[in-house]
Order: C-alpha cells, then structure tokens, then sequence
C-alpha cells in the first residue's frame, strides 16, 4: 500500500488497498455516454516486434468503455507495414463496436498535409513523438465524438486494464472531474530504474529554485513525481489550446502548457500500478544526438525556454552556477538512492549513476549554451487553434485523409 500524503501544488490521487478494477471499469463504462473516451496511442512501426505492445493490444481486447482508439503510427515507409500494424490490432473493439483508427503518418497523404502546413509558415518540428500526438489529436477534434483523451506508451512490459482505468478515471468522472491527469508510478525491478528523471529532471528542478529562489512554475513541475511519465488523460479542450514540443521535451513542455492554460486545482497526479516497465534506453555517454543523453538535452532546452518565457534570465554566467548546482544536488540524490537500494537489497552500481550524472552535466550545459546562442531555437508545435484559424478545412481534410488510406486497405 502506497502513501497518502498531499504535498505540492497539485492534488496527488494514491493506490490504496487492494485494486478495485471491476468498480472502475463499471462507472466509467456508465460515464462514458455522456464523456465518451479517445485512446491515443503514439507508436513506432519498430514497435510492432517489441516485448510490449503485444501486451497492450490484448489487455485492450477487454476494455469496453472506449469511444474511440486512435493509433499514430511513425517509421513505416511501406504501405505493407502500415497495413500489417493494422492488423495487429485485430479484435480490438471500441463502445460503439468499431475498430482502431490508424494515422499513417509516413503515408503520402499526411506527408501532403505536413507540406501544407509548413507552406503556412506553421512549424513542425522534425518530427517524432510529439509530432505524432498532436496528429492524433487532431483527429479526435475532427471527428467530435470524444470529451476526454487518454495517452500512454506502446512500449510498457506490464501494462494492464488497472492502469488505463487509473489514468481516464480522474477525467471522466463527474465527481472528480479533473481537466489534467498526470500518471506516476514506481520504477523497480531488482534496481532502480528512472534514470532521467532520478538523477536529472528532480535535481535540475531543485538546483534552478536553490539559484534563483521561489518560482511558482518551479514549485508546480516540482510537485509531479513522474514529470517523463508518458500516461495522461486530458479534456478535449486543452488539446486542442496547447502547444507542446515535437521532441523529448514533450512531457516537459505539455506539463508547462496545462500550466498556463488551466487552474492547478484542476490538475492532478494518479498513481496507475505499484510497478511500471518500459524498454530501456542507452546512456549514450558519448553521443548527444542518441539514447538518454539526446533526452537530457531535449528536456533541459525545454525547461531554459519555457523558464525565459516567464521572464528568467540565462547567460553563460548563470549556466555555470545552475550546472554546479545541477551537479551537486545529483550527487546528494545518489548517495540517497545508493541508502535505499541497500536496505531494499536492489543492486546499485554507483560508477554507472555518477556517470549518468556527468552526462547528463555535459547536456545541461549543451541545452543552455544552445539557448543562449539561440533564444527562440526549435519552436514548439503549434495549438489546434492555430491551425484552424490559418486553415478553416484543415481538420475535415485530415480527416478524409484517413478515412482514404483506411479504404484502400
């Protein structure tokens, strides 16, 4: 049994007792009439061979009170790939008996899309994950048939029915009726694992209040104990308001946005599973541009920007004293880390975390110099309202373009 403490700026929902799975289920299958779900489901081709997504598409052959499935499908060029992930997720059913929706988003017609777009002046990033979510929910908004979007992985070893029921409960229940829901969960099996955000996104966030004190934004991304986390549940409105990263800083950057466009009171953070795993990825110690080392970059760049837009100053003088900090408040964590993995009886290798942190050092410093060379850098990608106002008919078209590759399968 979890804790059921209240700290920070957001309300915490815990895991308390025994699961309650059957309870969940049945109230949001009654609540699902009058706030009906979108599952969205960023996915890569590569992914179709993984260890987890094989997983997810059975679990989800037993949950019943989805209005809609849409999976973003990246990094398959051929039409055979395309066609062979849809037929993965076979017997796969919504509320109303349909099927998954797929976005082919390598496919001609997207592709066509993007160019449109781009010719508008509107910026797209280079692609990836971020990308992909904004794709789909885009598609959600043009088909007006959901209230409420969920989002995780399709990556996760041990996804179950608890977990999404977890993550769409504090949404679509009226009594709750939360417009943001973060999930979190523990990351262990015989070590710790959650590297990013133990020995970098925590420490950076604490180093940047020891430096320049008190900052509501801070204390707000401070209070998530999953901010990586790729599990959230949303009202339709704020995806079509927000704008978010197309690269690993989306996370960081979507958690900023519901920041600015919702009350706290109506965010919230839902422990989904006592245990959570996903595939691992490299440090990358030596390569910026891959692995762990690629996300520290991308996630600092976010967090420096988003900062500055709130009026915080960044030159290299302050670089040099929030990396120190950085590092320091790293240092401490895994002397803490180390203690606790010993009383648990996990295996700690310390060479390998304070390499992590060197790293990661080495990406912090990357970021910020970035951002000092260049202020606006990669520009995030632009809110549904936006698109609409430059583009009248951009939703009706994307979604005959996937309603066109659908009927040619």
């Amino acid at each position: 049994m979890g804790d059921f403490h209240q700290s920070g700026a957001i309300t915490t929902l815990h895991r308390l007792g025994p699961p309650s799975l059957d309870r969940l289920e049945a109230e949001l299958v009654a609540q699902a009439r009058s706030r009906p779900v979108a599952l969205v489901l960023p996915c890569l081709q590569s992914e179709l061979r993984g260890p987890g997504l094989k997983g997810i598409v059975d679990t989800l052959r037993g949950v019943h009170y989805l209005r809609q499935i849409v999976i973003s499908v990246s990094g398959s060029e051929a039409r055979a790939e395309y066609e062979e992930m849809r037929d993965f997720f076979e017997g796969v059913e919504t509320l109303g008996g349909e099927g998954p929706v797929l976005l082919w988003n390598t496919g001609p017609r997207i592709q066509e899309l993007y160019r449109r777009l781009r010719e508008e002046g509107l910026a797209l990033g280079s692609g990836g994950k971020g990308l992909s979510t904004w794709l789909a929910f885009g598609y959600v908004l043009a088909t007006d048939v959901a209230r409420v979007i969920a989002v995780h992985d399709c990556d996760i070893r041990t996804y179950n029915r608890e977990l999404l029921a977890r993550l769409c409960y504090p949404v679509v229940h009226p009594n709750l009726d939360y417009d943001f829901a973060k999930g979190y969960y523990g990351r262990v099996a015989d070590r710790m694992y959650g590297r990013v955000t133990r020995l970098f996104v925590t420490p950076l966030l604490r180093a940047m209040k020891s430096v320049l004190g008190q900052h509501p934004l801070l204390d707000y991304l401070d209070s998530f104990r999953y901010p990586l986390a790729g599990e959230v549940a949303m009202k339709t409105d704020l995806a079509r308001i927000n704008r978010i990263p197309s690269d690993w800083g989306l996370e960081i950057g979507m958690l900023v946005e519901v920041y600015r466009n919702c009350s706290q009171k109506r965010i919230c953070q839902v422990e989904l599973v006592d245990n959570y795993d996903h595939r691992h990825q490299d440090l990358s110690e030596g390569d910026p541009g891959a692995g762990l080392h690629r996300m520290v970059v991308d996630i600092a760049a976010s967090a420096i920007r988003n900062l500055a837009s709130y009026g915080v100053e960044f030159d290299s003088g302050f670089l040099n004293t929030l990396t120190a900090a950085y590092r320091r408040f790293a240092q401490d964590a895994i002397a803490s880390y180390c203690d606790d993995a010993a009383l648990n009886g996990l295996v700690f290798d310390r060479h390998e975390e304070e390499r992590a942190v060197e790293t990661f050092s080495r990406g912090l410093r990357a970021a910020g110099l970035g951002f000092v060379g260049d202020p606006m850098g990669l520009p995030q990608i632009p809110n549904w309202n936006r698109v609409i106002s430059a583009l009248p008919d951009f939703l009706e078209e994307l979604r005959d373009a996937v309603d066109e590759d659908a009927a040619e399968l």
